[in-house]
């Protein structure tokens, strides 16, 4: 009989770094029910409650990014909550004695790892992106296996540690039994109609929410419908907005989507950020997409993200800043298009990774045994 399996899986911050970590542990589980498992994350963010609600225990710790400029002053109270966490965390391993180490990328991955891997526990670490972040370029160095989503990894990982996973993704989003009709109809709208899904992520996205709000004629006059997901944050400012003009009820804003099977199953073309998580739950549902990256991440990797697919004729991509004049007809030009979506839709699918979790679950069980 094999001794009882104990992992820890660290990271967070945003759905994209979330979802990833839950499905790991899902397909953890699936093939070790005794497995124990124990999320460490960053206190005040998004896992606090995402983790409980996946039914798994999780430890908050005081860490937080580093503020650019890195010379900034401010950094000083953040390094600071960076030596505490550690000291947290090599408590919590001295505790929790695990078998091994995961990293998904987000604040607290970045202590968690450090310090296991300084305390002689075997660590993996996700890398998402097409280009490699600070923080995992520095634990690869201790990391016994690397698992990534494209092709090129070697350029920032040793090349013997590399594996190519994927990224795992929501199981419920492929699982939903929804026929189209089905989906458009729970969204109260008109299934013998094209639909445009708009998601900015988590928390919505400015740029996203601006190219909708400055073009509401053309949003009439197109002949097509909308699913928009707002954001929390923005929300309360575009209902007003929506308020003050005629209704349109070809245009559904939500600040947030429970349902992104269904939302996904009901369009025709999605517009979303270029996050390392959004892209691969399109490559594996074949769905054709614009892309418009976040300026606002670390090393510009969401535009090197949407470009490994605009290179192989999979997505469409549109600069930040210029998609407040140019996003919303070019996406009502390509939802008319059938040939284009057709093609848009073949050539994303040839890079989905369906079974990402089980193969990252297979090298977390591997190294436990070693």
């Amino acid at each position: 009989m094999e001794k009882e399996l104990r992992v820890i899986i660290s990271g967070g911050g945003t759905g994209g770094h979330i979802f990833p970590a839950v499905s790991i542990a899902n397909a953890i589980k699936a093939k070790r029910p005794d497995a124990e498992i124990l999320f460490v994350g960053a206190l005040g963010r998004m896992e606090m409650q995402r983790v409980p609600a996946a039914g798994y225990a999780i430890v908050g710790l005081p860490v937080r990014g580093f503020i650019r400029p890195l010379w900034s002053p401010r950094n000083i109270g953040v390094a600071l909550d960076f030596l505490r966490s550690k000291r947290m965390v090599r408590k919590t391993i001295s505790t929790f004695r695990p078998d091994v180490a995961v990293g998904v990328g987000g604040y607290a991955s970045g202590a968690t790892l450090d310090a296991a891997a300084q305390m002689g526990i075997p660590t993996i670490i996700q890398e998402q992106n097409s280009y490699a972040g600070v923080t995992n370029k520095h634990l690869a160095r201790k990391a016994k296996v690397i698992c990534v989503a494209y092709d090129g990894m070697e350029r920032f990982f040793p090349a013997d540690r590399i594996i190519k996973t994927g990224n795992p993704v929501r199981q419920n989003l492929i699982e939903t039994a929804m026929t189209r009709e089905e989906a458009i109809r729970s969204f109260g709208l008109d299934p013998t109609k094209k639909t445009i899904l708009l998601v900015g992520g988590s928390l919505g996205a400015r740029t996203i929410n601006e190219s909708v709000l400055q073009h509401l004629d053309l949003v009439e006059e197109s002949g097509v419908q909308f699913i928009w997901q707002t954001g929390k944050y923005y929300s309360a400012a575009i209902s007003e907005q929506l308020k003050a003009h005629k209704p349109l009820p070809m245009l559904k804003a939500t600040d947030f989507i429970s349902d992104m099977g269904a939302a996904y199953k009901a369009a025709d073309l999605v517009i979303s950020r270029a996050g390392a998580s959004s892209i691969s739950e399109f490559c594996l549902i074949g769905k054709p997409v614009i892309l418009v990256p976040s300026p606002n991440v670390a090393e510009d990797h969401q535009t090197k993200n949407a470009m490994a697919l605009v290179s192989k004729d999979a997505a469409i991509y549109v600069k930040d800043s210029e998609a407040p004049d140019t996003l919303l007809r070019l996406a009502i030009d390509t939802v008319a298009d059938d040939s284009r979506l057709a093609r848009l839709a073949e050539n994303i699918k040839h890079l989905g990774q369906p079974h990402s979790a089980d193969l990252i679950a297979d090298e977390v069980i591997k190294l436990a045994r070693k």
